[in-house]
């Protein structure tokens, strides 16, 4: 299963995430997460321009370490002026790299916008990019980019609430239009390792359905993370699943949390868990619901 990560380095350049008590590591910490991803079967970085200095951490990392490259994942930033050319070449610079494996429009907005130069992407196919893709937030942004041809890599969340109730059929689609399917917000950013008892704003709005992966956690005799990591996995639909780390540490766990198993029983019990405002599932609107 541990083929199956890509390693998100946003923590690497900004303060993220809604339970990260660690803050942005240093270089030295940035460092001991790559080499022992990389020496434990993670191959792929997720990255953007927008990650503060990321990319020049994993550029240098890769001069320190050139028999340890990943395979680099990153986005154009919502807007941009450059030509993608002189994009991808400043990108290659920075990561150290002969070429991406993948480069995303940020957001489905960013794609709608430069959609006209989708076909100087293409022609940089083999040389500078190997894939195209989107990050979409929602079902309908996803289902719109499915019949892109020029687009072959779809990015979205997926979790024990953002579900096969709510991903299931469209995922499914884009597998039979030949997707390469990654995922994201396999934590819910860190919401489901959140304290009962913390005041969290949207914590409390989906207090029900925390309850519930307790619930599961304690009769299954498994961690919130492992549930929550594996359920992910065991998706056939899904190729890659995105996980963001601050600390060696939290890299240890989460690549531990990859040998459980969890039983049908479990799943179908996850699988019930159906949230119908949506909206509550999508971090960039958390700030608006408080």
């Amino acid at each position: 299963m541990v083929n199956k990560l890509i390693l998100g380095t946003v923590q690497f350049g900004l303060e993220y995430g809604i339970n990260n008590i660690n803050g942005k590591p240093d270089k030295e910490t940035v460092f001991e997460i790559l080499s022992y991803a990389y020496n434990n079967g993670i191959k792929y970085l997720d990255t953007a321009e927008l990650y503060g200095d990321a990319h020049n951490l994993i550029g240098e990392f890769h001069k320190s370490n050139p028999t340890q490259k990943f395979n680099i994942i990153t986005k154009f930033p919502h807007e941009f002026e450059d030509s993608v050319e002189k994009k991808i070449n400043t990108y290659l610079i920075q990561l150290n790299i002969d070429q991406v494996h993948a480069i995303l429009f940020h957001s489905f907005d960013s794609y709608l916008k430069h959609k006209d130069q989708l076909k100087d992407i293409v022609q940089l196919k083999d040389k500078g990019v190997k894939y195209i893709g989107v990050s979409v937030y929602t079902n309908e942004q996803m289902d719109e980019v499915i019949d892109d041809l020029n687009i072959e890599i779809i990015q979205i969340p997926f979790n024990l609430f953002d579900n096969l109730n709510q991903r299931g059929e469209l995922l499914k689609k884009a597998k039979e239009k030949n997707k390469i399917i990654h995922t994201r917000s396999a934590f819910l950013q860190g919401l489901f390792f959140i304290e009962k008892n913390n005041p969290n704003i949207i914590r409390s709005k989906l207090e029900k359905e925390l309850d519930i992966i307790s619930e599961i956690s304690l009769k299954s005799c498994i961690s919130i993370g492992s549930i929550a990591l594996n359920y992910c996995l065991l998706q056939n639909n899904i190729d890659g699943v995105l996980i963001g780390v601050d600390s060696l540490l939290q890299l240890k766990e989460n690549i531990a949390f990859t040998e459980t198993k969890i039983s049908n029983q479990y799943i179908k019990e996850i699988e019930k868990i159906n949230i119908q405002n949506v909206d509550i599932l999508n971090p960039s609107l958390w700030k608006s619901l408080v």
